[in-house]
């Protein structure tokens, strides 16, 4: 799928009105209209707020919320809610996903649909509270053993946040995967004007999930194949439907492309910036525009890889040392010459230091380096 314009796709509405909301309550509440069954989940800066609302939003509505002892706890116990077809949300931040890692593997080993929302901060180790984007190689390499994907979703902006958590239920129970909706801190404590519309994926009965009470025939949901064999047909069972998934939910949104001889790749707040460095450029005559993922995994090579026949240059600019920059190096295969442009530890690039490293990419790439 290919998004060529910087807005969520329309979908059918339930209600709408104009809402001050904070990026972690606009992504609970989103939950709640979608339709999740339980949240699971532990106290962890930048995204209690998101914890805080679902406390009282699940009970109103008469649906399971529980804060659990740890996050080893809550994302387990989500892994049990769901492995029964219910539709579960589990939300964190950094250090938090990275006690997640385990049973994240065995989700997608046992094909248990859930999403789980990753609000990130700096790192590595405690690092900081402060807004980051270094957890990209975990997010979208399968930060757990063994050889699995989970689709990603990177919002840039809160109203993008409410769109995709739907659609974030409606892949992974599409798919029967886990799904990892990917922000950073900003977008989590950053409050933004929103038009609310709310979309419920449609419900599914499951001829996966667990049974043998109220009358269901027993069933087993499992991760563990001791044969060999049978474990190498899984995962080529696996890497199928990974196929699959590439083939259909590949996201992206082009902004200012049609005549860009330099682009910026850039997602989620990172990517805010660059739409105010593009626009300061251009005033100085430079042609640049913006490439923005909104799928992480599956990454939007071909799309990002056809710019190259018409761009002199590419720069990266991330909230990391440069991890998404590796997927930018693979899809571009060397055919243009690539820039980086990076802050880390809670920092985020500024609009000026981004002009700078364009004009650093365009005196390299034989422009007026202006």
């Amino acid at each position: 799928m290919t998004v060529v314009a910087d807005k969520p796709t329309e979908a059918p509405l339930a209600r709408r009105t104009r809402i001050l909301r904070k990026g972690n309550e606009a992504i609970a509440e989103a939950a709640v209209r979608a339709g999740c069954d339980a949240y699971f989940g532990y106290p962890i800066t930048p995204q209690a707020e998101l914890l805080e609302w679902m406390a009282r939003r699940m009970p109103e509505e008469g649906r399971v919320f529980l804060q659990a002892e740890s996050e080893l706890a809550a994302i387990n116990m989500a892994l049990g809610a769901a492995a029964c077809g219910k539709r579960v949300l589990v939300s964190s931040s950094s250090p938090g996903m990275s006690l997640m890692a385990e049973a994240m593997s065995y989700m997608a080993g046992s094909e248990v649909p859930l999403v789980v929302v990753n609000v990130m901060r700096g790192g590595p180790g405690l690092g900081s509270i402060g807004p980051s984007q270094g957890d990209y190689f975990q997010a979208t390499k399968g930060h757990g053993h063994g050889d699995y994907r989970l689709p990603v979703f990177a919002p840039s902006s809160i109203g993008e946040a409410m769109d995709l958590v739907a659609t974030s239920f409606e892949v992974a129970e599409k798919y029967r995967t886990p799904v990892i909706l990917l922000a950073d801190g900003i977008l989590g404590q950053a409050m933004e004007p929103v038009e609310e519309v709310y979309r419920m994926p449609p419900r599914q009965d499951f001829d996966w999930a667990l049974g043998g009470a109220d009358g269901r025939p027993p069933r087993v949901v499992k991760s563990l194949h001791l044969k060999p064999e049978a474990l190498e047909a899984h995962n080529r069972h696996l890497r199928a439907k990974e196929a699959a998934i590439r083939d259909a939910e590949t996201r992206w949104a082009g902004e200012r492309l049609e005549d860009a001889d330099l682009v910026i790749v850039a997602y989620g707040t990172a990517a805010r910036v660059a739409r105010t460095a593009i626009a300061l450029a251009r005033e100085s005559g430079m042609r640049v525009g913006l490439f923005r993922p909104i799928s992480l995994w599956p990454y939007p090579d071909v799309a990002l890889r056809a710019l190259a026949a018409q761009a002199r240059g590419f720069l990266v600019v991330e909230m990391s040392a440069g991890q998404m920059l590796e997927d930018v190096r693979l899809a571009l295969e060397g055919a243009r010459p690539i820039a980086f442009h990076g802050r880390t530890g809670g920092m985020v690039p500024t609009p000026g230091e981004t002009v700078a490293a364009l004009h650093r990419l365009d005196r390299r790439t034989g422009g007026s380096g202006r």
